[in-house]
């Protein structure tokens, strides 16, 4: 049995003004993934591409855990993109060769007024056949529970992003802060961005 679920979450973050803008952060793509895992599921795979073995995960019977190889970069707007290149399914050889899966996502920066915001928002698609033990089971209670699964990952991701993120960005700024002090320079003009 063919079946889709998706789900889509939205953040919007209120950055609080550190001694460097979080453009220049955003410009490092490699700090910004480690915001959305622990180091330990996150592998480099090369300069803008990561590997992300997830947490096992419950789908009604069946205990999987998907790895997902993402490209994920910066453009000159300071827009961190984040889309899936690749997923591998371990657990269940039958559903990993009948997976795929589709990750979009975007995070970037805007101003208000004086208050900065990070808003992005990242959309999951996932398409599978089922095994046979599920071919009895209603199409609707399939999706519901495939489609509640997606959220919860990607909201686990918001939250980590919501708390982990912010204060990455403010030990960096500080760091860098802190350097630029001690070498009595400005590293990061504030007027233009370094592409």
């Amino acid at each position: 049995m063919d079946i889709r679920f998706a789900a889509s979450q939205s953040v919007e973050i209120v950055v609080p003004e550190q001694p460097i803008p979080i453009v220049y952060y955003l410009r490092q793509p490699q700090r910004v993934v480690n915001a959305l895992a622990a180091s330990s599921r996150i592998e480099l795979l090369n300069d803008d591409r990561f590997r992300l073995t997830m947490r096992p995960l419950s789908f009604m019977s069946l205990s999987i855990q998907p790895t997902v190889d993402m490209k994920v970069w910066a453009d000159s707007n300071a827009a961190i993109n984040v889309r899936s290149i690749g997923c591998e399914i371990r657990g269940v050889e039958y559903i990993n060769q009948r997976f795929s899966l589709n990750l979009v996502g975007q995070l970037y920066p805007t101003q208000l007024g004086q208050t900065t915001y990070l808003k992005g928002k990242a959309d999951l698609d996932v398409q599978v056949e089922l095994p046979p033990p599920f071919w009895m089971t209603p199409k609707f209670l399939l999706e519901r529970a495939g489609n509640g699964l997606l959220l919860s990952v990607l909201s686990t991701i918001k939250q980590r992003l919501l708390h982990q993120l912010l204060l990455d960005y403010r030990n960096w700024a500080t760091s860098q802060s802190e350097t630029e002090t001690a070498q009595g320079g400005i590293v990061f003009p504030i007027n233009h961005p370094a592409s």
